[in-house]
């Protein structure tokens, strides 16, 4: 189970919290700690420097200053400093009194940079111990004819208060360290959590929507800046919904008036066919205009089915050359003697040898509908043509007819279904504005795009653009 924001944003604040923290306490310590070792050290060396100031050679004989054998720093018990002294064949010359049987680790080394050490001693103590090779002064009996040898030095002080402070130290870095790390968790939920209050707002506001009042729009009053375009995307998801549901309920409605008008038109004839007896040829005649009505209604059942499978991707295209004349051309032979009644010229200004490649089949439905539409709503004695040309990978095929009475907003809703520029309705039953819905659908599971337009002199044209090589 994924955790959530609020636990990954507290958890991500308080560990940059403890590792800067972390960070911060050890480089203070290690600056403490490296002060005090270093002026401890300093004291410790100077100390040495004094002892090795008073050491006098005479002869075979080695000498200390009483004065300095005497100093309180090598006479207090409780916090001793001790020293030993070398031979350069290693053998003791000289050490502390309190030192007793124990020896001092000896350490090479200079004056100007002795050697340090850390070592523990007796009843748990530690000790800093300093060491650096000298040489002695001479007496004065022997300057002018003794070679003086150089002598090892070692002084060792007590450093367990030292290092007792610095373990305060560390403690104390400790527990303040787990007192700001419990102030930064509470604090870190506290900030979340109010942080994060205005998605728990939008949740809210989303959840109290219905699918019944889609128009409801998620305010933007005192949001971050960062959620805005969450609440702006929601928002357009909301329109687009109700969108959606808005033209379902209108395409079940406009479904029920088309099937409710023919099976009116269906009963009405039955109904006025039984009312008496009839010859042979009345029920004929009634049967006829049953058929024509129920045609009608299966071509509109058959539009409707394959506007679903196209939006549900469920149609197959198998492409092909086309000569774009010729389909034409086969396409209009259906439509020649209702065009002929009503002196309506047609004009096929496609070249013959223009040829695309496309679904042979489909691009005819499409172009049978474009070329219907154009014969029911040409004005008598019009005109209808079509016209084609490439453009690099596509081709635009343009049909055009006189006669439309459409406005430039009415033309944006040609392509709904159901939708017609009569709003008498008066061709119900016989033309149930699928259509151009159909056109539309069906270029654009091709590959392509179309435009409606009209231009001055109420000529109406539509353009499909659709690929020209199959890809």
């Amino acid at each position: 189970m994924k955790s959530s924001l609020q636990r990954r944003l507290v958890v991500g604040v308080v560990s940059a919290v403890l590792l800067l923290l972390a960070i911060f306490s050890v480089g203070i310590y290690s600056v403490i700690r490296s002060a005090l070792l270093r002026q401890f050290d300093a004291s410790l060396a100077s100390i040495a420097q004094i002892l090795a100031a008073a050491v006098e050679l005479d002869g075979e004989q080695i000498d200390l200053e009483l004065e300095v054998q005497q100093m309180p720093e090598f006479q207090d018990r409780n916090k001793p400093t001790h020293y030993q002294l070398w031979r350069p064949d290693g053998t003791v010359a000289a050490k502390s009194p309190l030192l007793d049987s124990a020896d001092l680790p000896r350490l090479s080394g200079f004056p100007a940079k002795p050697t340090f050490k850390t070592r523990k001693a007796n009843a748990g103590r530690v000790e800093r111990v300093v060491g650096f090779a000298f040489v002695p002064r001479l007496s004065d009996s022997d300057r002018k004819t003794a070679q003086p040898q150089p002598l090892t030095l070692a002084v060792a002080r007590d450093s367990t208060e030292i290092l007792g402070q610095l373990r305060f130290l560390r403690r104390l870095f400790f527990v303040a360290s787990a007192g700001v790390t419990v102030l930064s968790i509470l604090v870190a939920v506290l900030t979340v959590r109010q942080g994060l209050r205005p998605l728990v707002a939008i949740a809210g506001e989303i959840a109290a929507i219905r699918e019944n009042d889609l128009a409801t729009r998620i305010g933007t009053e005192d949001v971050p800046g960062e959620l805005l375009p969450i609440k702006e995307r929601l928002n357009d998801l909301l329109c687009r919904l109700e969108a959606a549901f808005s033209r379902e309920r209108r395409f079940t409605a406009d479904v029920a008036h088309e099937l409710r008008t023919p099976l009116a038109g269906i009963r009405s004839t039955i109904e006025v066919t039984l009312s008496r007896g009839r010859d042979q040829k009345e029920y004929k005649t009634a049967l006829s205009d049953c058929l024509a009505i129920i045609e009608n209604m299966q071509t509109m059942v058959n539009n409707l089915l394959t506007i679903a499978r196209l939006d549900a991707r469920q149609v197959a295209f198998h492409r092909e050359q086309i000569h774009l004349a010729e389909l034409v051309n086969s396409c209009w032979r259906r439509l020649k003697d209702m065009a002929k009644q009503r002196k309506i010229t047609f004009q096929n200004r496609i070249q013959k040898d223009a040829v695309i490649n496309s679904d042979p089949e489909n691009l005819s439905i499409v172009v049978s509908n474009l070329l219907n539409n154009a014969v029911e709503y040409t004005n008598d004695t019009g005109q209808i043509w079509v016209t084609a040309q490439r453009c690099d990978d596509s081709a635009e095929i343009t049909v055009a007819n006189t006669g439309c009475r459409l406005t430039n907003e009415e033309v944006t809703h040609v392509f709904d279904s159901f939708w017609r520029g009569d709003s008498s309705r008066a061709g119900t039953g016989t033309h149930c504005g699928l259509g151009l819905a159909l056109v539309q659908r069906l270029v654009k599971a091709l590959g392509g795009s179309t435009i409606a337009e009209v231009q001055p002199g109420g000529i109406f044209t539509v353009c499909l653009t659709v690929p020209a090589s199959g890809r």
